[in-house]
Order: C-alpha cells, then sequence, then structure tokens
C-alpha cells in the first residue's frame, strides 16, 4: 500500500504512515465513516422508495394534462372537481377525450393482516387512458364489481397473486360488497397504502356511495397528436370558468406531487434530515481523527516547518490521511448499506435498492467531504509558530 501511495503522489506517504501509526485509531476512525455512509446509503434509499413509489400510480395512465382541485397537492389528496369543467375542456380543438379518475382506500380485511388498497375508479371503455400494460385486461372491468389487483401489494402472497386469472378470480369482502379480482398488475406498496387496485366507476361509486359522478378526483385529458401541451394548458386557463384549478401537464403533476412528498410532509423532511446528519456524522468523524493526529505530531511538523516547508506541504498531507479514511470507510459502508437496504425491502415491499447513481453520489460526497475536514483540521498548523512547539 505505501509503494501505491508513494507512485500516486509522488513522494514519502507520509498521511498513510501517520495512519496506521496507531491501528486502533485508524480502524475506530474506519469504523465511524463507514456507519456515517450506511446512515447517508438508507436515507437516500428511502427517499429515492418514496419518490418511485410516488411516481408509480401515474404510470398506470396515459394523459397529456390533469386538472384537480386548488388543493390537491397529491394525488390521492384534495378536493373533488365538477365533470362539468371537462365538458369545457373537450370544447379546446386540440383536446380529443377526458377521462373522470376517481381515488380512494379500500380495507380488506384479512385477519391476521389487513390489506389497504388506493383505489382507482376509471371508465373501463376509454382504454386509450390506461397503460398499455393493463389495458388488455380493463374489458374486464366492465363487469359489475369486477377489479384488477395489485400482484405485488405488500401483505399478499405471490402465489396467491399468480392464481388470480379470469378463470380462477378471487372474490373477497370489502365496504359491505364483495369484489372478484379477475387479474392482476404490477404496482408495489408504498408509504400511503399497501397496494393498488383499479375498478370501473361505477363500481367505485357503489364502494362510496356519498360520491358522486359529477365529483371525480381529477380529470385527464388527451389531446390530438402534436399539440403543445403546455400552450393547451394555457388555453385552458382562460376557457374553463373556474380559475382556482389546477390545470397542468401530467408529467408535471407527477413532479409536483413528488416535491410535495419531499420537502412539505413529514416522512420527506424526516428522511432528508437524515441524510444531512449522516453527512455532518462523517465530517465531524474525520476531523476529530485527523485534529488529534495532527496535535500528536505537532513537533514533526513544526520541524518541517522550520526547514520551510509551507502549508501547502502539510495540507497535502492532512488531506491525504481524509482521502484514505474516505475512501477506505465508503467500501464496508456501500457493502453494508446495500445489504440492509436488501433486507428492508424484502421486510417492507417498498422498493428499495442500491443504485449506481446512488453509490456515486455518496462516493463523491464522502470524499469531498473528507478532504473539507482535512482542510479544517490543518488551520492550527496554518497559525502555529514553529518556536512555541518546542
Amino acid at each position: 500500500m505505501s509503494r501505491l501511495l508513494q507512485w500516486i503522489f509522488g513522494r514519502l506517504p507520509i498521511g498513510w504512515m501517520q495512519l496506521t501509526h496507531k491501528r486502533g485509531r485508524f480502524f475506530a476512525a474506519l469504523s465511524g465513516v463507514a456507519f456515517a455512509n450506511v446512515l447517508v446509503f438508507v436515507q437516500l434509499g428511502i427517499m429515492n422508495s418514496m419518490a418511485t413509489a410516488t411516481l408509480r400510480p401515474y404510470e398506470f395512465f396515459n394523459a397529456d394534462i390533469m386538472i384537480s382541485a386548488t388543493d390537491a397537492n397529491a394525488l390521492s389528496e384534495g378536493g373533488n372537481v365538477a365533470r362539468q369543467w371537462m365538458l369545457q375542456a373537450l370544447a379546446d380543438p386540440d383536446v380529443t377525450a377526458g377521462l373522470g379518475l376517481f381515488v380512494g382506500d379500500v380495507p380488506w380485511d384479512r385477519g391476521e393482516r389487513d390489506i389497504t388498497f388506493t383505489t382507482f375508479g376509471i371508465d373501463p371503455g376509454q382504454r386509450e387512458f390506461i397503460a398499455r400494460e393493463i389495458a388488455t385486461d380493463s374489458a374486464l372491468l366492465q363487469m359489475q364489481d369486477a377489479a384488477l389487483l395489485d400482484r405485488l401489494a405488500r401483505g399478499m402472497s405471490r402465489d396467491e397473486a399468480a392464481a388470480i386469472r379470469p378463470q380462477t378470480p378471487l372474490s373477497f369482502e370489502t365496504k359491505g360488497r364483495t369484489l372478484t379480482a379477475l387479474d392482476t398488475f404490477a404496482g408495489g406498496g408504498g408509504f400511503g397504502g399497501d397496494g393498488f387496485m383499479l375498478v370501473s366507476d361505477q363500481t367505485f361509486l357503489s364502494l362510496f356511495p356519498d360520491r358522486s359522478s359529477a365529483a371525480p378526483d381529477h380529470i385527464l385529458l388527451r389531446l390530438r397528436p402534436g399539440a403543445n401541451v403546455e400552450a393547451v394548458a394555457n388555453n385552458l386557463h382562460e376557457l374553463i370558468t373556474d380559475k382556482t384549478l389546477r390545470i397542468r401537464s401530467f408529467a408535471d403533476a407527477a413532479q409536483e406531487d413528488l416535491r410535495y412528498q419531499q420537502t412539505q410532509r413529514p416522512t420527506g423532511v424526516i428522511f432528508g434530515f437524515g441524510v444531512l446528519i449522516g453527512v455532518l456524522v462523517g465530517l465531524v468523524i474525520v476531523y476529530q481523527v485527523l485534529s488529534a493526529d495532527v496535535a500528536d505530531h505537532l513537533r514533526e511538523y513544526a520541524t518541517f516547518k522550520a526547514m520551510g516547508y509551507g502549508h501547502r506541504f502539510f495540507l497535502g498531507i492532512v488531506v491525504e490521511e481524509a482521502l484514505i479514511l474516505g475512501i477506505l470507510g465508503f467500501v464496508p459502508g456501500v457493502a453494508i448499506g446495500t445489504a440492509i437496504l436488501t433486507l428492508m425491502g424484502k421486510v417492507t415491499t417498498l422498493p428499495l435498492a442500491m443504485t449506481p447513481s446512488m453509490a456515486i453520489t455518496v462516493f463523491v460526497g464522502t470524499v469531498v467531504f473528507s478532504a473539507l475536514s482535512g482542510v479544517i483540521a490543518t488551520r492550527r498548523l496554518a497559525a502555529a509558530d514553529p518556536a512555541d512547539l518546542f
């Protein structure tokens, strides 16, 4: 290792030699850096899974524009919108079709483990609004009380989900009615519900008798090919009578939902602070180790300073130590972080996994913050007088 570092730095690896002189402190420092990395990896993994779970239901539908109530910050939150606004929107020549989307939570009491489905009520005859992998089964929803279940729902075994077919349907009781699951689709559990379910708008209204067909949760619009989505959305703001409605592209609605979950919902804010705490823990650990090392070798540094070596030389040694700690501490951190995220993903069924972008981001952050700790730790040397150190 010394020869490799000597070849890299073009000089004797003084930083490596000082770090490894006290092996106990060295391994304790590596453990601390690895621990900080694990904290950051877990928090980033949870934030990424939140993003995946938030955007996943938007993938079930094909739409260009979404009209929502003014307080609808998320797909499953906010007030209703009147269907009459869809009729006004259809007066725009660029709007070719509209769909009322109903959203609600439907519980399935299974005794030992209840499942809550985030349920979407749609018109099964408008297949152009439904994602391709689901549209082939949407005709099944024309039957009363028929449903498509999320085969990745939390609490449902894979064997049970695989057995659901039109030839072998699954019936279950919920909200005083019997629903019949005729097929499945890939969704996945999230932070709000255990999975997703698709039913017809008529079946949805039978599950929620206090809801009205004239007031869906959102209105989805399809535009003619080549139409400018932003321009049409601006035109609809002028065309539709209710000026309080949120009219934006379907893609923008998804991103606004994601930002809301990450910056305004408590869970997103907590996980964001978790990442910050992990970074601060790593910064403090590396700084403490390097400060202690500088203090232990202050006389040696004073000798170098008296011989005419400048501050850049000392900065290079301490930054060398910081980079060694950051790089070597990252290796066990990424290994342990991957194992923890994999285990958490299996237990919670959340989309938790180590991604290359996460690993690269944390590695770069570890190196940068380790180097920053090294720069801070050399401040004492810059102000020291060699004559006072002997």
